[in-house]
């Protein structure tokens, strides 16, 4: 799946969308509100896990292609743990 088919097909962000444009007029109570709550929860977890993954695998691909400024941030990153007091 390409980055941009993602954004670009609403069908794909999940259950939410679709129960918003239903029930926006409703006003049943305090009940949907805290089922909207822990479901806007999950959902955010869910594409923040989805980011991660996403950062994780774009990161892995950079140090491949440039392997040179990879190892230099390795060094970078090494010597700052060296030199970090508690």
């Amino acid at each position: 799946m390409a980055d941009g088919e993602l954004r670009r097909d609403p069908a794909s962000r999940g259950p939410r969308d679709g129960r918003d444009a239903e029930g926006a007029g409703t006003g049943t109570g305090a009940v949907n509100d805290v089922e909207d709550a822990q479901e806007s929860d999950v959902a955010r977890r869910r594409r923040r896990a989805q980011f991660l993954r996403e950062l994780h695998e774009a990161k892995q691909l950079r140090d491949r292609v440039q392997p040179r400024r990879a190892r230099a941030a390795r060094m970078r990153q090494q010597m700052r743990m060296r030199t970090f007091r508690w």
